[in-house]
Order: C-alpha cells, then sequence, then structure tokens
C-alpha cells in the first residue's frame, strides 16, 4: 500500500522540511493544499511548480495530488444559479489540473463544502445538475494532463450536498468520464449509516483515492475507529491506489501526528496481509 500525507498540518513550515519529516516517518506521497502554495495559483510561474516538484521529489517523495481546491477562495461555486460564477468556478478548477500536472500529481480531491452547499432557491436537482455542467467542463483537460478529478462525499455536519457515496456516485455517474471518479474519506464514510467496509466493497470499481483519518478529525490511531476491517475491504477490492492521511485537529503537532498514523497504518495493513 502506499502511504500519503497531506500538507496542511504542517502549517508554516518550508516544504523540505515537511518532506524529510514525512520521509522519516515512512510516507512516500505529499497531498498538497492549494492554499498552502505561498502565492494565488495563476501567480505561482513554471520556475515555482518546477522548484515544488523537483523539492518533494528530491526527498525520496511523490506529488500524490491536490485537495482543499477551493479553500481560501471568494466568488468561486459550483451550485450557484449564476452561470458566470460556475464559469468562473470551472476556469480556476482548470487551473488547479495545470498546477497538479506541473508539480507531479495526478489525482485532485474536490471536497469544498462551503463552495458547493444548496444556494437559497436551488433544488437538490438543479443543483446535480450544475455541478454536472461544471465537472464535465473539466473533462479535455483532465484527459490531456492526466489527471483524475475525485468527488468526495462528506457528512451533514460539513455540507448539504453530496454527503454519501452513492450521491457521488449519480454524479460520476452522469459525466461518465474515467478522468472523473470517487475519493473515499473515513471520516465522512462514518457518518453514513452503513458500515465503512461495505461502503469501500459497494463502490470498488469508483474509488480512485482514500483519505484516512479518525471519525474524532485526529489521525488514524489516534481514536476508535477500527481499521482493521477498512484495511481488509482495500484489500479485498485489490486497490493500488493512495492511503493518504488528512486531519483535521493539529494536536498535538505534525510531527506526533505524522508518525502515530504512520504507525498505526503500517500496524493494521502488515497484519492483514499476514491473514489468509
Amino acid at each position: 500500500m502506499k502511504f500519503a500525507i497531506c500538507n496542511e498540518i504542517f502549517e508554516g513550515w518550508s516544504l523540505q522540511d515537511i518532506c524529510e519529516v514525512a520521509g522519516r516517518a515512512g510516507y512516500t506521497g505529499l497531498e498538497v493544499a492549494p492554499f498552502t502554495l505561498g502565492k494565488p495559483v495563476a501567480q505561482l510561474l513554471p520556475m515555482d511548480r518546477d522548484s515544488i516538484r523537483a523539492t518533494v521529489e528530491n526527498a525520496g517523495l511523490q506529488v500524490v495530488g491536490l485537495h482543499w481546491c477551493l479553500a481560501h477562495t471568494t466568488g468561486l461555486h459550483i451550485t450557484s444559479q449564476e452561470r458566470s460564477v460556475r464559469n468562473q468556478t470551472a476556469d480556476y478548477l482548470v487551473e488547479l489540473i495545470h498546477l497538479c500536472a506541473d508539480i507531479g500529481g495526478s489525482v485532485i480531491v474536490f471536497g469544498s463544502p462551503k463552495q458547493r452547499n444548496l444556494p437559497e432557491g436551488v433544488s437538490r436537482d438543479e443543483a446535480s445538475a450544475y455541478a454536472v455542467e461544471v465537472f464535465q467542463s473539466l473533462v479535455p483537460t483532465l484527459k490531456s494532463r492526466e489527471v483524475i478529478f475525485c468527488i468526495e462525499p462528506l457528512s451533514p455536519l460539513e455540507t448539504d450536498f453530496i454527503n454519501t457515496a452513492e450521491e457521488a456516485e449519480r454524479i460520476i455517474s452522469q459525466i461518465g468520464s474515467p478522468n472523473v471518479a470517487l475519493i473515499l474519506d473515513v471520516k465522512a464514510m462514518s457518518s453514513e449509516n452503513k458500515p465503512i467496509a461495505g461502503i469501500i466493497r459497494d463502490h470498488a470499481h469508483s474509488i480512485a483515492h482514500f483519505h484516512a483519518n479518525d471519525a474524532n478529525l485526529r489521525g488514524p490511531g489516534f481514536g476508535n475507529t477500527d481499521f482493521m476491517p477498512i484495511a481488509a475491504a482495500l484489500r479485498e477490492i485489490d486497490y493500488t491506489g493512495w492511503v493518504s492521511v488528512e486531519v483535521f485537529d493539529f494536536t498535538p503537532d505534525p510531527i506526533t501526528i505524522a508518525n502515530r498514523s504512520m504507525g498505526y497504518l503500517k500496524s493494521v495493513f502488515d497484519a492483514n496481509r499476514s491473514l489468509p
């Protein structure tokens, strides 16, 4: 299994220092939140992008891709009634696709709960149509840059739109492109009325990325979420993508989070591998 970690937990750290700590902990991938890169996406010049990629790769890691796509942006929304807003959002996502490929990534995780919430007066069916319109417009660029755009179900505490894997699947199927797929997140799946392992098995054909965390918003192993059945399900479906640690509670500190999360994941996946 390939393990990665999301970079925003290392707030204020240099990219080189993040990579050194992640590499020592045993990760081989780094998932990047664009707002951590110090400049707006459009201002990241080719030399900036080359430097990001080189720093990560020289540390023996690989850029997995991007997440927190629309964090720290204004005026962007995929379910807005205003076509100009949807077009502007699509244009920005195209910029992210290019950034992702330029720095060596192949996956974009679309969560962005605030920028997909149902606006007042917009029905769920209308919102779905708007979202499909935005995501469909990305497909040519996704194909040309060889990037997979992953739609992330999130809990009702975070958003009122796309709360389950089934809802995400419906949108993915309407788009009908191999470059648009599903990302599953343990914390988010914990809000569904189904066992997490069952959700993984039910959606095996669509999963292109996986976020590891605990229902308590901390890292895997920092709470009561049992990853043994999760690891078993991923093994059963022959999942070959990344398992990326994403946390929302940054306590006690980045190094402890990185080391304990990796230690727990390795123990779980190693134990599972030894089972018949």
